[in-house]
C-alpha cells in the first residue's frame, strides 16, 4: 500500500509534517482588504492578525477548491499511489465534505476515503499526522480508517472568544445577543457538537468565570480515558500558556501542546480567542 493523505489549509500542521512527500494540502484562500492570501504561502498567522486588525472589514474565506482536489487525485492516480485518505474541515462548518463524495468512485485503481473529521485546526492536523505515521509503520488502510474514526468520535474542542462581533458577522450569533453580551460582559463558551457544528455550550458572566468553566469541562471530558490535549489560540499566546499551565497543574495531561488558529478559523473566531481541544489516544 502507498497512501496519500490530503487535507486543507485550515489544519494546523507542523513544519516537519509539511515536508512529507505523501501529504497534499488544498488551499483555502482568505481575502483581506481586497487582497487574496493563502496561509503558508504568502501569509503567516501573525501577519494575518495584523492585517485583520488594520482592515475596515472582516476577512472573507471560501471552501477549498473541488477542482484542485480532482487535479490532485488525477495526479495521484498516475503515480504509484494505491490509497487516498482525505481529511478536511468539519462538514458542520463547510459544505466541502458533502460536495466531494462523488469523487470517491471516479478513479480506478485508487481506494479513496473521505471521513467527516467533524473538527478543524490542530486536531485535524494531528489526525493527518497520525494517518501518515501509521501508514509508514505498515498498517493497512482499513486499520488506519478505524483508528481515525475512533479519534473523530472522541474529539471535540471548547472555545472562548474575545469579541462577539466576529460570531455575529459569521452568522453564529444574533446582533442583539452580541450587544447584550458585550454590555453584560458575557463570554459564551462554544463547542463542536457530535455533528461537527459549532454551537453555544454555555453563556458565562466575565472572562475569569468562563476560563474556570472551560478548564472544568475539559477535565470532566478527559477524566475517564487517555487523551491528547491541545491549547489553541488566536494571537493570544500569554492567555493560552496560562491555560496550559493550569491544565498541567490539574493533572489533565503531562504534555499539552500549543497551537495557533490560522487565518481560516481566526477569521470567524477573532483575535484573542482560545480553545481547549482533546482527542483520544488510539
Amino acid at each position: 500500500m502507498k497512501l496519500a493523505v490530503i487535507t486543507d489549509s485550515s489544519a494546523f500542521l507542523s513544519e516537519n509534517l509539511l515536508g512529507n512527500e505523501n501529504l497534499f494540502v488544498l488551499d483555502i484562500p482568505v481575502v483581506i482588504a481586497g487582497e487574496t492570501y493563502v496561509e503558508g504561502k504568502n501569509l503567516k498567522a501573525s501577519e494575518f492578525y495584523e492585517k485583520m486588525a488594520a482592515a475596515d472589514e472582516l476577512p472573507k474565506t471560501s471552501q477549498p477548491s473541488i477542482a484542485e482536489l480532482e487535479e490532485t487525485l488525477t495526479s495521484l492516480a498516475s503515480k504509484d499511489y494505491t490509497h487516498v485518505l482525505g481529511l478536511f474541515l468539519s462538514s458542520g462548518i463547510s459544505g466541502f465534505y458533502q460536495n466531494i463524495q462523488y469523487l470517491k468512485d471516479e478513479f480506478d485503481g485508487l481506494a479513496i476515503a473521505f471521513p467527516d473529521s467533524k473538527i478543524t485546526s490542530a486536531p485535524l492536523g494531528i489526525m493527518v499526522e497520525n494517518a501518515l505515521t501509521w501508514a509508514a509503520e505498515g498498517q493497512d488502510f482499513q486499520e488506519i480508517l478505524t483508528k481515525i474514526q475512533r479519534q473523530i468520535d472522541g474529539t471535540s474542542a471548547f472555545i472562548m472568544v474575545d469579541d462577539l462581533n466576529h460570531l455575529v458577522k459569521g452568522g453564529r450569533l444574533s446582533n442583539g445577543a452580541a450587544i447584550l453580551g458585550n454590555l453584560l460582559s458575557i463570554k459564551p463558551i462554544l463547542y463542536f457538537n457530535d455533528a461537527g457544528v459549532i454551537e453555544v455550550f454555555e453563556k458565562i458572566r466575565t472572562e475569569k468565570k468562563a476560563t474556570k468553566r472551560l478548564l472544568e469541562v475539559v477535565e470532566e471530558r478527559t477524566g475517564t480515558g487517555s487523551y491528547q490535549v491541545i491549547v489553541i489560540h488566536g494571537n493570544a499566546e500569554e492567555k493560552a500558556e496560562s491555560l496550559r499551565q493550569q491544565l498541567i497543574e490539574a493533572g489533565v495531561a503531562d504534555d499539552i501542546s500549543l497551537a495557533t488558529f490560522g487565518s481560516v478559523i481566526g477569521t470567524h473566531l477573532g483575535e484573542g480567542s482560545v480553545a481547549l481541544a482533546y482527542m483520544p489516544l488510539v
